[in-house]
């Protein structure tokens, strides 16, 4: 049976690895991102930067995944896509090869409409080709990786 909120919605309370795998219960592991995240972009976009240079890509996923649920429309599939490429970081650090390349993929396809007139500084081709390379060297399992978000450091 999953755990619940006070409102009933699924949440899983076990604690989890760095890379978002669940852990048995009463194991120590790393504290997850509250549910009631809420970021400026700005902020969301260095928190999430800041979280996958310390190999935190699950983390980061749950940063872009809340500004995505909290955008307005026009903006909404590029925080999507950011998250997907967030996703298929982590699942390259859990050795999913098939899944990573699946959703590295589908963030770039998703993110590629942006380049053009990139919101909130926001590298998007710097991304896309960033998730493309990604993509295609999934197989090779622990590749590293230097995603930058933004063209500022």
């Amino acid at each position: 049976m999953r755990d619940r909120d006070e409102a009933g919605r699924p949440r899983n309370a076990r604690p989890r690895d760095a890379y978002g795998r669940p852990l048995p219960r009463g194991a120590v592991g790393v504290p997850t991102m509250p549910d009631d995240l809420s970021f400026t972009p700005a902020e969301a976009l260095a928190e999430a930067q800041r979280l996958l240079d310390a190999d935190r890509p699950f983390h980061a996923h749950e940063v872009l995944e809340a500004a995505w649920k909290s955008a307005e429309a026009p903006e909404r599939e590029l925080w999507r896509g950011l998250a997907q490429v967030a996703v298929g970081i982590t699942h390259l650090r859990r050795g999913n090869a098939r899944g990573a390349k699946a959703l590295l993929t589908r963030a770039a396809d998703r993110l590629e409409p942006y380049a053009p007139e990139p919101p909130h500084g926001v590298d998007v081709a710097g991304v896309v080709r960033q998730a493309r390379s990604l993509a295609a060297r999934a197989a090779d399992g622990d590749a590293p990786v230097q995603l930058r978000l933004t063209s500022s450091p």
